[in-house]
């Protein structure tokens, strides 16, 4: 039934609390777990006199390599386990990226954690969760990830 699984994660534990989850899918059906981690684009730059910005590419760049460091190592997990899985780290909007991995893996099942925001802090925030929720066209296993 599933054969690939996309699996996106920020780098906090509780984004982490889907993965149970998702390796027992993974085992059951013999699916590939495609771990992503979204860099988004930076609120802070450096505004030069004609009111421009310039993305800090350094920043970028050490973001990205850290991602792929920390998914690397869940990846090594997860294997150790007997599991298939990819790692793939994206720079931009994360409901947008999350979609356009999702279609570009021919993912299955997009699997994640909702951090659980509720009124203000959602409104500030955003939620990705609603928002892939809202716009994905493959089923989504969402789970609501209690605690810190």
């Amino acid at each position: 039934m599933y054969k690939t699984i996309l699996t996106p994660l920020d780098g906090s534990a509780r984004a982490e609390r889907i993965l149970p989850q998702v390796e027992a899918i993974a085992e059951r059906f013999g699916a590939e777990i495609v771990l992503l981690q979204v860099i988004e684009p930076a609120s802070v730059g450096i505004t030069t006199r004609d009111g421009s910005t310039m993305v800090l590419m350094g920043l970028v760049d050490q973001q990205i390599s850290e991602a792929r460091a920390y998914l690397e190592g869940l990846r090594a997990q997860i294997q150790s386990r007997g599991l298939q899985a990819r790692v793939l780290v994206a720079y931009g909007p994360p409901v947008s990226i999350i979609l356009d991995a999702a279609e570009r893996e021919a993912a299955d099942l997009i699997a994640m954690a909702s951090h659980g925001r509720t009124g203000l802090e959602r409104v500030f925030y955003g939620s990705v969760a609603a928002g892939v929720l809202n716009q994905a066209s493959q089923p989504l296993l969402l789970i609501r990830a209690q605690g810190s």
